[in-house]
């Protein structure tokens, strides 16, 4: 039994040194890598239990562990796509089949769909903004689709909010009610006019004429008219009546608005929104009429110029006229213990029995780190301590295997004693 023994626990550790270079001929052909997690060989002995006259050798259990937690250094990259997370959780990604995996591979590029894709051929997963801020459920990938910046096409938006601040001339003339621009006639009289650009549904330019017309001390009648509908050569009266109206009263002591007065004006844009003209920091003050500031919000049609993503994973489509307009929100996720995560072909990995289940949050909460848009995260294999442990696996294995010549020696010395 002892020279048996002998060779059966010299070929378990024959058995064990290969293994061993197996995880290192893996992390030096992996070095290069993205998001490559480097494997080690762990050992423990197995010891029988020995007679009290005879030793009884054991042999050697191998271990494969993967340092799936351990951060790798980034490289930066000039393509936005490139994402890379600093800190913990992974990527959420699917297959062809649409099996969900966690990786760290984040070389993703735009496919002949439009969807990102990485080096591995895997869509990277994320949760739509189109309907408003998603709510992730937290131990499950319900809600998640894959990203797509394909089909960003020409976006407009309409106007909705805008402000019109103006100092108003206290000294200037009433005017009679009969010939107020409310009134719409081709008497119509007016203290001041000004005109703002806002946008319909389908992105069209609408010119808003605005008058200002004292009507008696300290109020004012403000009234908004449809440009396109004025009288040829401008002017009253026009087509159509006034979109809204409203009057501003003033404090006489203070040139400010009084406390009663309204503040903003709703407007109904021909063919949009309505617009909600803030009028709040008008004033009237013994000046001439002035525009204090103007602006409306709202989009001409325009095209998608590039994406950006951020560190909490928006991911946002930036069109030519500079409207950043937010579409994905890339999550991501984590177990209990990522370094026993399974891993897989194609650099992802797969939750186990011993990794926990998978928890999906967004970058910068709960423990998750953040992403790194136009980066890369490294193989963490460090060439130098691999080739260490390649001479000293292959030097272990000599050993090895010396010791199981001499008991094959020893056997056929034992066989050769009837001779």
């Amino acid at each position: 039994m002892g020279l048996y023994g002998m060779m059966r626990t010299s070929a378990s550790g024959m058995a064990a040194q290969a293994n061993r270079l197996g995880t290192v001929a893996d992390n030096i052909a992996n070095t290069s890598t993205t998001g490559y997690k480097r494997a080690s060989t762990e050992f423990s002995s197995l010891v029988l239990e020995s007679g009290g006259s005879e030793y009884v050798s054991g042999s050697v259990e191998t271990h494969v562990r993967y340092g799936i937690s351990e951060q790798g250094q980034f490289k930066f990259t000039t393509s936005v796509t490139d994402l890379a997370v600093q800190g913990n959780g992974f990527f959420v990604v699917t297959g062809a089949d649409g099996q969900i995996f966690l990786t760290r591979a984040g070389s993703f590029v735009k496919d002949s769909d439009g969807n990102l894709v990485n080096a591995a051929g895997y869509n990277l997963m994320g949760y739509s903004l189109a309907s408003g801020s998603p709510a992730p459920v937290a131990n499950g990938t319900a809600g998640l689709e894959a990203v797509n910046i394909g089909n960003l096409a020409l976006q407009s938006s309409p106007s909705t909010a805008g402000n019109l601040y103006v100092n108003l001339p206290s000294n200037a003339t009433s005017v009679a009610a009969a010939n107020l621009p409310s009134a719409n006639a081709a008497t119509s009289t007016y203290t001041a006019k000004s005109s703002l650009v806002a946008y319909d549904n389908l992105g069209n330019q609408v010119t808003l004429d605005v008058y200002a017309t004292k009507t008696a001390s300290n109020t004012w009648e403000i009234a908004v008219f449809d440009a396109a509908q004025a009288a040829s050569g401008g002017g009253f009266p026009y087509a159509s009546g006034p979109l809204a109206t409203d009057t501003l009263s003033f404090d006489g002591t203070t040139g400010q608005l009084a406390s009663a007065s309204p503040t903003s004006l709703t407007i109904p844009v021909p063919n949009g929104a309505s617009l909600t003209l803030d009028m709040s920091e008008s004033s009237q003050l013994a000046a001439d009429f002035t525009v204090l500031g103007a602006a409306v919000n709202g989009t001409a049609p325009s095209e998608v110029s590039k994406v950006e993503v951020a560190a909490d994973g928006t991911l946002y489509a930036v069109f030519e006229n500079g409207t950043r307009v937010a579409t994905y929100q890339i999550p991501l996720a984590n177990v209990a213990s990522p370094d026993n995560l399974q891993p897989l072909a194609g650099n992802v990995f797969t939750p186990g029995v011993d990794s926990g289940d998978i928890q999906i949050g967004f970058a910068g909460s709960g423990g998750l780190g953040k992403v790194v848009s136009s980066a890369l995260e490294q193989s963490t294999v460090d060439l130098a301590s691999e080739l260490t442990t390649m001479i000293e696996s292959e030097r272990n294995y000599t050993a090895n295997s010396k010791v199981f010549q001499t008991g094959a020696e020893l056997m056929d010395v034992l066989v050769n004693l009837k001779r």
